[in-house]
């Protein structure tokens, strides 16, 4: 039976040296392709793209005189104004630049120009921006309106131009140290509308100021008869107009007045809960810290006693538990006094966060999660709120945490960036995405990428700045001695005085 075809090799004899040649020209070949797949795999690990940036709009001081430049440090206003150019909203192409400056009165006017140095609402005979107070004293612009007189009267529009409020007070200013509320006055007579114009409450008032640093807690308002009431929001009158003083406090629809028998709880039907404090310092989840022979402790708001009156200072942290500082350390207690953590410096909650950070005395801190676990130690050099990380010095290298306390790569708190901070040997340099090297380790200092791409870098006692490529754009020329932040956009560098906010290439 044929079990296939069969091949006869008798009378063949094998080349040996074509074979050898054919084995070492496939080795060969074996070899570029490997060195090529290597080039090509080395190269793709070690690539840094450039950084995807978007445009934004900054103050820029050089040259002895004011301008604007854009986030890759181009000009966009030329600086030729002696006075500052002032950027609201770094997202958007108006500028105001300063006339009539007041330093003593901290007043001036302005006229509105976009990227083109066209003057804008030229139909008003003023445009002025709304300047406040941060909760911390801060100076800032408001970016939601716009003041502006017409007729000698002044009302409010965006910064598209649209009206918000029609020119027809004589005054509108904003609510201290708070936002999204401005006080109008007509007649004499104070008002309050909130950003888009809308009235919270119609003039008729003496006084008005906001009841905490946070708008929705409402306003304490006081008419013609001398007495005070509270208005939320929504516009309802929480308390009418007949106490002789509110305190700045609300927690949990309970307010403190003065009437007169003194100071009192009242809950919002002005029913007076307890008088048995000399002051009260805050009220939340039903209890109030509250002051009492020159000490703080906590009590309901019915006036049962809940923390004796022994502590130096008290904050509320959540759910019932507070910081306790007594004898210079500062626990964390429950409303029954009970001790939870102890031996700290200082402690913070971050509400918005949900995570507590107690500091030591030697410079480090706990960060501590809800269910009071110590979750990390070491010294916090950096709590990013807006990118949403933590940034703790251990055993002299950088570790990230997210708000949860979980432990996350550089790559993964900061997605957005190209290079990324890395330290060894006591030196700094950078990494790509791929976690290699793309900028040499050499550097005595330096920060970490900018929203914009930049990076500052310090050798030989000087700061200079790289690209997101890691290409130098600054020689190392600066010592920036008295700026507490160090940042670069292009050749400028952000100058010292955080509360005016411009860059500049003048060693201040």
């Amino acid at each position: 039976m044929s079990r296939g075809k069969r091949y006869n090799y008798e009378g063949q004899q094998l080349n040996i040296k074509k074979v050898a040649a054919l084995v070492l020209a496939l080795a060969i070949i074996i070899t570029i392709l490997v060195t090529i797949i290597k080039g090509i795999v080395s190269n793709s690990q070690n690539k840094v793209d450039e950084k995807a940036v978007t445009n934004g709009y900054f103050t820029v001081f050089t040259g002895n005189k004011w301008g604007v430049i854009n986030s890759k440090g181009n000009k966009v206003i030329d600086p030729i104004y002696d006075s500052m150019v002032i950027v609201p909203d770094y997202t958007k192409p108006l500028f105001f630049v300063q006339t009539n400056v007041d330093q003593e009165k901290e007043t001036f006017e302005a006229k509105a120009i976009n990227e083109k140095s066209e003057q804008q609402f030229t139909e008003y005979s003023k445009v002025e921006l709304f300047q406040n107070k941060n909760a911390d004293g801060s100076i800032y612009f408001d970016s939601s309106a716009i003041k502006v007189m017409k007729d000698g009267k002044y009302g409010m529009i965006n910064f598209e131009g649209k009206v918000l409020l029609p020119c027809e007070y004589e005054d509108v200013r904003p609510v201290s140290r708070i936002k999204n509320s401005f006080i109008t006055v007509k007649d004499g007579k104070l008002g309050l509308v909130d950003q888009s114009g809308n009235t919270i409450v119609e003039n008729k008032y003496k006084e008005i100021s906001a009841l905490t640093n946070k708008y929705e807690d409402g306003y304490i308002l006081k008419d013609d008869s001398e007495k005070y009431g509270v208005v939320n929001y929504s516009k309802k009158m929480i308390l009418e107009c007949k106490y002789n003083e509110i305190k700045h406090v609300t927690g949990s629809g309970y307010y403190v007045v003065k009437d007169n028998d003194g100071l009192a709880i009242i809950d919002a039907n002005g029913k007076v809960t307890t008088r048995d404090f000399d002051a009260v310092q805050s009220i939340n989840s039903g209890n109030a810290i509250i002051e009492k022979g020159g000490k703080l402790g906590v009590i309901t708001v019915n006036g049962d006693k809940k923390v004796d009156a022994k502590y130096n200072a008290m904050t509320y942290l959540f759910e019932g538990n507070y910081s306790a500082t007594l004898d210079g350390k500062t626990s964390i207690i429950d409303a029954n006094d009970k001790t939870k953590l102890s031996g700290y410096k200082s402690v913070t909650y971050f509400s918005d966060e949900g995570f507590i950070k107690a500091e030591k005395e030697d410079g480090t801190a706990d960060l501590i999660g809800t269910d009071f676990e110590v979750k990390v130690n070491g010294l916090v050099s950096e709590i990013n709120t807006k990118k949403s990380y933590i940034k703790v010095r251990k055993d002299d290298t950088y570790k990230y945490y997210n708000f949860k306390l979980e432990e996350k790569t550089i790559q993964e708190v900061l997605p957005a960036n190209t290079l990324f901070l890395k330290k060894e040997n006591g030196k700094y340099g950078y990494v790509n995405k791929n976690g290699k090297v793309a900028v040499e380790i050499q550097f005595e200092d330096a920060k970490e990428q900018n929203d914009f791409g930049y990076s500052a870098v310090k050798k030989n006692g000087k700061w200079g700045v790289i690209d997101s490529t890691g290409k130098m754009v600054v020689d190392f020329k600066y010592t920036l001695e008295n700026n507490t932040v160090i940042d670069f956009i292009g050749n400028y560098h952000l100058a010292p005085d955080l509360n005016a906010y411009y860059y500049t290439d003048v060693e201040e």
